[in-house]
């Protein structure tokens, strides 16, 4: 390896470190909402994590402009997808109550992706590969079966 080569590849770990440094909180935090286990207690997620990472990182050189946490969120969701069968069944053996639990893997994730994320429906759906109105009513459908589980009153107005 020459040194030039060198220098490139200390630039774009350096690079790397900072953007893994800078997202990794949210990101981690988008994969334990889509695999609905506890902050506290969430391999999966952070397996997922892991595994977009080194994908983003194997890829890094040849961003060339492509933003990273977009590339990550992306590899995230399609690791998730890709694997939901599996979670689904993990995840009936360790119930612990929260909201999005109750939700399909798929419903999960394109309210992760549409409302934590705040990827707009189109791009969503491109990513999932269904029609946007399929995922305008996966979502509103999620959302509506979170808010029945919370009690909620979703027509109730402020005074």
């Amino acid at each position: 390896m020459s040194e030039r080569e060198a220098v490139q590849q200390r630039r774009h770990a350096k690079e790397f470190e900072s953007f893994v440094a800078g997202a990794t909180g949210r990101l981690l935090h988008a994969a334990t909402l889509l695999t609905a286990e506890p902050a506290d207690a969430n391999p999966r997620a952070q397996q997922l994590l892991a595994a977009a990472l080194a994908s983003t990182y194997a890829h890094w050189a040849g961003l060339r402009g492509e933003d990273p946490y977009d590339r990550t969120r992306q590899e995230l969701a399609t690791r998730f997808a890709r694997s939901a069968w599996h979670h689904r069944a993990w995840h009936r053996r360790r119930r612990r109550g929260g909201l999005l639990e109750l939700l399909t893997p798929q419903e999960r994730l394109v309210v992760v992706l549409r409302l934590y994320e705040g990827v707009p429906e189109e791009q969503t759906a491109a990513l999932l590969g269904l029609p946007a109105q399929r995922v305008r009513a996966l979502c509103a459908r999620a959302v509506a079966q979170v808010y029945e589980a919370h009690g909620t009153d979703r027509t109730a107005t402020a005074p």
